[in-house]
């Protein structure tokens, strides 16, 4: 970087007290670990309770001692209830979804890395910035209370005195009605089910806190980006993460105040008496439920699913772009079309708020209108195309360095495509009518929105690792975690979708009963196998991350990936003010790798030509340094 030239033109003192260093905290970047730990707080929750819902459905009748200490109601001599398996069902999914996806790419690597990459010294709104994420934590405690309301008698006691809409102390650990939360069964109370009173509540409560913490989110991200990047920094020469984040950011700001307010009104049918989900004439369990006319349960899904697809693109597309970003530096080669890529990201984003519908096929909706949903469905695959043969061509006769990262890129990659391709068949309407409860669903979604995206974040873990902490991560664990984590989720969801061609459906805690799924005994206890040796392995990568945190090979330069991005001009880990209050200047595109007659295989964006520097270089084309407020 030309730093001799540039002038200082901004610098924030650091500060001091462990309080404000560490806990309440407005550094984007201590924001952004703080996001990335609770993710990995978060998805310890979701996998522990992945694994018990694959012991019941294996082996129905297997006591777990623990859980009888925990939950006697629910899993009474330790063995789980329906309803218990239910619930885990729906706690695990809002936990991954909400706290593990949907937090970590954009709220973990985005808060750390787009600051940086656009050439600025923090977001533009710090203190927002610092509420956006103890929002989020306050909204996954809560959800948690849900676990504790339901499932142990003392607390549920508590919460049952607040009124009748709070009834608790089921034995479940929440809701059963899946992290869809259907109406009528999520409007009606109590009366719906074990765990369907004070269980509801909470997550919805939890739901709506997280939306508003995603907002304040993206409001800032995408102040950020237009007002804050460094001089030179034109939209075309962003990295292709930061495209992606903000595409993300623009998602969440049109996506999440739909879930809000359905989530609002759902609350008024439970507390207030009100009938905007829940329709006229209803019989619960043979009695009627009063108080009640008019109401549309299709509402709730239209207004669940109208956030939920985008929701899909929220989770992926920052994997989308630091995929992209990894390729390129590993294969040596810069990305192949840069603009295509773009432009897909965009069209992906754009025409995820179009296709809500194909949820909703089974809902008995219009044919014309389920054909215009399929439609909308199958374009998507043209930007999604577009992605993954510029991904092929990036790495088509390239010098490949086949690092951790780069692995866990190749293979969201692989993840991708083989998730997306079963996307196609579920955008027919004829054949989604069959798959739609079975476990083929399951599959397509776990590998595109599920895997992929944790695949990404993986990548981007091993990645900006150095960066971040100033140490290697172990290449060799990094390696073995890869390799078996690649061939299991494999292992797990391909056999998933041959479940579901065989009709097994999805959301049933055991399968005895079905003389036509005799045979498939061995499939489930194949996957739960696989399932069990792949969550093992995740221990590896928590013992790796942490390790080396403290342990770790200390990086012996700033950029130990020879990346040519604005992050890996600056210190490992960066100052608190990221550029030390020096302006960068940006004089080329992102992926400037093996330039002819250039004296390494790369070039910096900030680093010029011969003759390129131009006078006053410590200004910005935007705001720059000092375009944030506290």
């Amino acid at each position: 970087m030309a730093e001799a030239a540039h002038a200082e033109v901004h610098r924030h003192p650091a500060p001091t007290g462990f309080i404000r260093k560490y806990i309440f905290s407005i550094d984007h970047k201590v924001i952004g670990i703080q996001y990335i730990l609770l993710a990995l707080a978060a998805v310890i929750v979701g996998m522990l309770m992945s694994v018990l819902m694959r012991v019941k459905l294996t082996w129905p009748g297997t006591s777990v001692s623990i859980l009888e200490t925990l939950f006697p109601q629910g899993a009474p001599g330790g063995i789980m209830s329906a309803e218990f398996y239910l619930s885990l069902v729906t706690m695990h999914g809002t936990i991954m979804v909400f706290f593990v996806l949907t937090t970590a790419p954009q709220g973990g690597f985005g808060n750390y890395f787009l600051p940086i990459q656009i050439g600025a010294d923090d977001m533009a709104f710090p203190t927002l910035n610092m509420l956006s994420f103890w929002v989020t934590f306050v909204g996954f405690i809560v959800i948690l209370l849900a676990i504790l309301a339901e499932g142990n008698a003392t607390v549920g006691a508590w919460f049952t005195g607040l009124g009748a809409s709070w009834s608790a102390g089921s034995g479940t650990v929440g809701p059963i009605g899946g992290w869809t939360g259907y109406a009528p069964l999520s409007a009606l109370g109590k009366a719906a089910g074990p765990g369907q009173g004070a269980g509801v509540n909470l997550w919805i409560i939890s739901i709506a806190i997280f939306c508003v913490g995603s907002l304040l989110g993206a409001l800032n991200f995408i102040t950020t980006l237009i007002n804050m990047r460094t001089r030179g920094m034109s939209l075309m020469r962003m990295p292709l993460t930061c495209w992606a984040w903000f595409t993300t950011a623009v998602l969440a700001l049109l996506s999440f105040p739909v879930l809000l307010g359905g989530g609002i009104l759902l609350l008024l049918d439970r507390m207030a008496g009100t009938s905007f989900f829940i329709p006229g004439g209803l019989y619960v369990s043979g009695a009627p439920v009063p108080l009640h006319s008019g109401g549309s349960p299709l509402l709730w899904q239209h207004l669940f699913w109208f956030f939920g697809h985008p929701e899909v693109y929220i989770a992926i597309l920052p994997g989308m772009g630091a995929t992209s970003h990894i390729l390129s530096t590993f294969a040596r080669k810069p990305i192949f079309g840069y603009r295509a890529m773009v432009f897909a990201i965009f069209a992906i984003g754009m025409l995820g708020f179009f296709v809500w519908g194909h949820h909703m096929f089974i809902s008995g909706m219009s044919p014309y209108s389920a054909v215009a949903f399929s439609v909308l469905t199958l374009s998507i695959g043209v930007p999604s195309a577009i992605k993954t043969f510029n991904w092929i061509g990036t790495l088509w006769g390239a010098r490949i360095r086949f690092t951790t990262p780069m692995l866990f890129a190749i293979g969201f990659v692989s993840l991708f495509v083989a998730g997306g391709i079963t996307g196609l068949v579920l955008g027919q309407t004829s054949l989604d009518f069959f798959f739609h409860d079975t476990y083929f669903v399951t599959a397509h979604f776990h590998l595109v929105m599920g895997v992929a995206s944790i695949f990404g974040m993986f990548a981007a873990t091993y990645f900006w690792f150095p960066k971040m902490f100033g140490r290697m991560m172990s290449e060799s664990m990094g390696k073995f975690h890869f390799w078996v984590t690649f061939i299991g989720v494999y292992a797990i969801f391909v056999p998933f979708h041959a479940m579901g061609m065989l009709g097994m459906p999805r959301r049933y805690s055991q399968f005895d009963e079905y003389t036509f799924l005799n045979n498939s005994g061995g499939l489930v206890k194949f996957v739960t196998v696989a399932a069990l040796i792949t969550v093992t392995v995740q221990l590896l990568f928590y013992f790796n991350f942490f390790w080396s945190m403290f342990k770790g090979k200390k990086v012996t330069s700033d950029n130990p990936w020879e990346a040519t991005t604005l992050e890996w001009d600056i210190p490992s880990p960066p100052p608190h003010d990221n550029f030390a209050g020096i302006a960068p200047t940006v004089y080329r595109g992102p992926y400037e790798f093996s330039v002819p007659d250039a004296p390494k295989d790369y070039v910096m964006q900030s680093e010029p030509d011969a003759g390129e520097i131009h006078p006053g270089l410590g200004e910005r084309s935007g705001n720059g340094g000092n375009g944030h407020k506290h």
